[in-house]
Order: structure tokens, then C-alpha cells, then sequence
């Protein structure tokens, strides 16, 4: 894909644990809105195609494919529709115990001329800024899972106060996706009082009822909640 006329950003951090451990956490993508804020939904279609909704100069969705994976060293995706965009994701191993995680964004920014007009003028600084923060919730993340954990769903740092699931963002398919997930359900006990109250509304009703703050509609395809295997070549 040529990167003609497409804005590029870049965030880095230097996460404190073994590289193994944080691709392996990374590649959780369901996991983002729990612990990021800009993204409000990753649901996937396979283990190769995945839906985004993202809050990139604006609320925008896309689809995407997975690209040149290699476990332990790069994830990468292009978008099929929806917004315009394609990346990669890169892990470098600092000594055994800390890996630097560096992301590249590619995207077109939308409404033509005028985006052009939009990026130039912050917009894209207000991108790059809130992708960085991302990574730093990411590698906070990181830091609040017990050693070794290769799952986000064991770390204490879920659902704080920036979320996308802690203000209530995310969109239906995403909180189906968190309705259903055995591992939160566990976390969180007999009760799930930490859903109720990071959205204000149970996670069954939000799912029947479809309530969520972006407008994006709740499609009737399963939802798949499986990460894709490290195996796979390609996000």
C-alpha cells in the first residue's frame, strides 16, 4: 500500500518485561478498551480479520486484515473498508527484562482536502498524542499482571478511570464481548459490580438494549472473541 497522501504517527514505550510477555499481551486486541481509551471496539470476523472503532480525528470504524506477523518481533494489518489505514508494531528486546514497543500509524485522513487541511492543522498532533497515551496505559498494563502473565485479563490496571470501558465508550459488539468473557466474569466475582458501574448500566442490558454512546449500530454476526494465533501471518 503506497503512503501517498496518508498521515503518519509513531508512538514508542519501553515496557518492563520480557519480550515474550509483552507481544503476548499486545496481541490481545479484544482486551484494548479495557485498559486503552481511544479505542472503543476490536472485535474480530477470524483469526486474520478483525472490526475497529476508534476515536482516529473522529469516531471512525474500519475493517482490517493481518500483515507480515512475526511472533516475538512484528504484527502488522492493513484496513479492507471503513478508514482509510494500515501499520505495524514492532518489539525489541532491552537486555531480558524489558522490551521497547514501537507503533507506526498510516492512515487517510478523511473528508479529502479538508482532512489534509484537519491534520495539518493538530488534529494529527491530537492523534499522535493520544496514541502515545495508549501506549503508556499499555505498558502500565504490563506492569499490574502478575509475572509472566501472557493474558491483560489478569492485570489489576483494567477498567481505570481513562478506559474506553471505564467511561462508557465502547460500542455494543465490544460489550458483548466483555458480557461474555469467562476470564472478566472470574475477575470480578459472584457480582459483576465493576461492568455496572465502569458503564452505569449492567452488560446484559447494554447487549440486549444496544445502548452505546458511538451510534455504531450492533450487527446480528457472531462475535468472535478469540485473539488470533501467533501464527497467523498478519492485524
Amino acid at each position: 500500500m503506497t503512503t501517498k497522501n496518508y498521515a503518519t504517527h509513531h508512538a514508542e514505550v519501553t515496557v518492563n518485561a520480557p519480550v515474550h510477555q509483552v507481544y503476548s499481551m499486545f496481541t490481545h486486541f479484544n482486551d484494548f478498551p479495557k485498559f486503552m481509551s481511544f479505542v472503543k471496539e476490536v472485535t474480530y470476523y477470524d483469526d486474520q480479520r478483525s472490526h475497529w472503532v476508534a476515536d482516529v480525528t473522529g469516531r471512525h470504524e474500519w475493517d482490517a486484515v493481518n500483515e507480515h506477523w512475526v511472533p516475538d518481533h512484528e504484527v502488522g494489518w492493513r484496513s479492507t473498508s471503513g478508514l482509510e489505514n494500515f501499520g505495524k508494531v514492532t518489539f525489541e528486546p532491552i537486555g531480558t527484562n524489558q522490551t521497547r514497543v514501537d507503533v507506526y500509524v498510516n492512515y487517510n485522513p478523511p473528508a479529502g482536502v479538508l482532512g489534509d487541511i484537519g491534520e495539518k492543522a493538530g488534529v494529527g498532533h491530537r492523534f499522535e498524542q493520544a496514541l502515545q497515551n495508549d501506549m503508556n496505559h499499555f505498558a502500565q498494563m504490563v506492569n499490574e499482571a502478575p509475572a509472566g502473565a501472557l493474558d491483560p485479563n489478569s492485570s489489576n490496571y483494567l477498567f481505570h478511570a481513562d478506559s474506553a470501558a471505564a467511561k462508557g465508550t465502547t460500542t455494543g459488539r465490544q460489550n458483548e464481548t466483555m458480557y461474555n468473557d469467562p476470564n472478566v466474569s472470574q475477575r470480578m466475582g459472584t457480582r459483576p459490580t465493576t461492568d455496572q458501574d465502569i458503564t452505569g448500566t449492567t452488560n446484559e442490558r447494554l447487549v440486549r438494549n444496544d445502548i452505546d454512546t458511538g451510534a455504531v449500530p450492533m450487527e446480528t454476526r457472531e462475535v468472535n472473541t478469540e485473539r488470533p494465533p501467533d501464527e497467523s501471518k498478519g492485524w
